[in-house]
C-alpha cells in the first residue's frame, strides 16, 4: 500500500516554489531570445519532429547540433535501423558528445502494460533491449507510454495493476541503468489524465518512479494544467513541449495537428511559469508530428522549433 509519505514524494510544495524563483535565469520577454540567453531548463529535439524528413539517426543528430539544442530524444526504431545497417553505437555516442549534447530521453514502445502475461513478459524483454541500446549511446532515460493498453478495444487494467506493472518495468531499469518515465497519452483509455499518471507513479512505490507529461496530451486527455502543480518537479525529468490550435476540437484533434510552441492556444506561458516556480529544471523536448513542417527544410524546422520553445520559456520567466 502507498502511504501518505510516499504520496507526498510526488507532490510539490509552495515552499519549494518560493525558494527557486530567485534562481531563474535573467532573460526577459521584451525582445526575442538569442543563442546567448541562458535558461534554468534544457532544450532537446524529439526526432518525431523530423520524422517525415526520413533522415538517418546521424543526420538527425547533426541537425539538432547545428540548430543549437542541448540534447536529443531519439526513437528506438531509428537507433535499431542504424545498428542494423552496420552503424556503431560508440561512434553515435561520440558524435553526440562531440556536439556538446546529451541523450535526454528516448522513445520506445515496449508493451510492459499489456494484459496478456506472455506478451507482457516479451514486452519487458523488449524494454530491456531498448534500455541497453539507450545506455550504449549515453542515455539514462526512456519513455514508457501505455502501449498495449492504448486502443479503445484493449483491456484497461485497474490503476493498481498498472502500478505493479510499472514497478516491474522500473526494476528492469534498475538492472540496465536506464529509468523508464511513465508517459501520458491523452487518447489512451489508460493513463490519459494527470491524476492517473500521478497515481500510478506513486502506487508503483519505487524510488525512481517518474513521469513524462506533454502539453498536447494533457489537453487531449481533458486534464486542467493546474494539476501539474500536484506533481513533484524532481519527478519530471523530461517534458514534451508543443502547442495546439483551437480547431479541430479536443475530441477530434490528433498528433498531426500539433504546432510550434506559441503558435497555438495552449496556455504555455502561465503553465511553464508554474512549473518553474515549483522547481522544474528538466528538459523541454520538442515533440511534433506536423506533416506541414516535413515539407520544409529540416534544419529550418529545428531552428524555428528551438527559438519558439525558448521564447515561451523566456516569456514565462518574465511573467510577474
Amino acid at each position: 500500500m502507498t502511504d501518505r509519505r510516499q504520496f507526498m514524494g510526488l507532490v510539490s510544495t509552495s515552499a519549494v516554489g518560493l525558494a527557486v524563483t530567485r534562481n531563474l535565469a535573467t532573460v526577459t520577454a521584451a525582445e526575442p531570445v538569442s543563442a546567448k540567453d541562458t535558461f534554468p531548463v534544457r532544450f532537446a529535439l524529439n526526432m518525431s519532429t523530423l520524422r517525415g524528413h526520413n533522415l538517418t539517426v546521424k543526420q538527425q543528430i547533426e541537425v539538432a547540433a547545428e540548430a543549437g539544442y542541448d540534447g536529443v530524444e531519439p526513437w528506438i526504431r531509428d537507433l535499431e535501423n542504424y545498428v542494423k545497417d552496420g552503424g556503431s553505437v560508440a561512434d553515435l555516442r561520440k558524435q553526440i558528445e562531440d556536439a556538446g549534447m546529451t541523450v535526454d530521453s528516448a522513445i520506445g514502445f515496449a508493451q510492459w502494460i499489456n494484459d496478456d502475461a506472455e506478451q507482457r513478459k516479451a514486452g519487458l524483454e523488449v524494454a530491456r533491449r531498448d534500455m541497453e541500446l539507450v545506455r550504449s549511446i549515453g542515455g539514462t532515460m526512456i519513455a514508457a507510454p501505455p502501449i498495449g493498453a492504448h486502443q479503445k478495444e484493449a483491456i484497461s487494467p485497474p490503476l493498481e495493476v498498472i502500478a505493479e506493472r510499472y514497478r516491474a518495468l522500473l526494476q528492469v531499469g534498475d538492472e540496465t541503468g536506464v529509468t523508464p518515465q511513465l508517459e501520458l497519452w491523452g487518447f489512451s483509455p489508460t493513463i490519459s489524465k494527470l491524476g492517473e499518471l500521478a497515481y500510478v507513479a506513486t502506487a508503483a512505490e519505487h524510488p525512481k518512479a517518474c513521469v513524462l507529461p506533454d502539453f498536447y496530451h494533457i489537453y487531449k486527455g481533458g486534464s486542467d494544467f493546474a494539476g501539474l502543480g500536484m506533481i513533484e518537479a524532481s519527478r519530471m525529468h523530461c517534458f514534451h513541449i508543443n502547442d495546439y490550435p483551437g480547431e479541430p476540437s479536443q475530441r477530434d484533434i490528433s498528433d498531426k495537428d500539433r504546432v510550434f510552441p506559441g503558435d497555438g492556444v495552449c496556455p504555455l506561458v502561465p503553465t511553464i511559469r508554474q512549473l518553474l516556480d515549483h522547481g522544474f529544471r528538466g528538459t523541454f523536448s520538442l515533440e511534433l508530428f506536423n506533416p506541414e513542417y516535413w515539407k520544409r527544410d529540416a534544419l529550418e524546422v529545428a531552428r524555428e522549433g528551438l527559438a519558439k520553445s525558448k521564447q515561451v520559456v523566456a516569456d514565462a520567466i518574465a511573467q510577474a
